[in-house]
Order: structure tokens, then sequence, then C-alpha cells
């Protein structure tokens, strides 16, 4: 499919939507095809997204009210972090705790 796409991108207008979105996929290839070196890996996000799809509805008036776009992206971090563990069977809680304090920078 690379070579396909980068065909595909010699051949329309480097300006058009669809070159900007070609070369998208193409910086991001090692990231797109990262499953296929690692079996544990899923091909998409599907399972993360059914899984934060409960909390969502509950947590939207949550990321509405982040106050900024920073804050919107610690909210997004920390939704993937809580349904992340809930899909490995650990205590959301408990394991934010434990990583939390090792994953600060230190003055």
């Amino acid at each position: 499919m690379k070579p396909w796409l980068e065909a595909k991108l010699a051949a329309v207008s480097g300006k058009s939507t669809i070159a900007e979105a070609i070369r998208y996929a193409l910086s991001r290839w090692a990231g797109l095809t990262r499953y296929l070196d690692d079996g544990r890996i899923e091909i998409d996000n599907n399972v993360v997204e059914r899984a934060m799809r409960p909390s969502r509805s509950a947590a939207k008036q949550e990321h509405l009210f982040a106050g900024s776009d920073e804050g919107g992206r610690h909210w997004a971090v920390h939704a993937s972090l809580i349904e992340t563990a809930k899909m490995n069977d650990l205590n959301p809680q408990a394991y934010l705790a434990d990583v939390s304090p090792r994953s600060r920078p230190h003055p």
C-alpha cells in the first residue's frame, strides 16, 4: 500500500486535500504498520473506543469545561489511561496512584 500511496501522491496536485491526507499517512507509516510487527497490538482502537463510550456521555460535560485546549488534552490522556487500566483488569484509581508520582519530571 505504501508504494501505491507514493505513486498517487506523485499523480495529484501537491496542494490538494488528498495530497495532504496521503502525506499525513506516509509521515506516520511506522505507527500505522506497527501492529504487523507485534501481534499484541490491535489493528485499530475500536476496543478502547467501545470501552470509553459508556463514560463519554457522563464525562461529556467534564471535558467541555476543561478550561482550555491543554486541559482537554489532559482529560483525554486520563480518560485513555483509565479505560486502558480497566481493559487490563486493573483498578484505575490504584494504577494512577502508582504511576503518577513516577511519571512527573523531577526538578
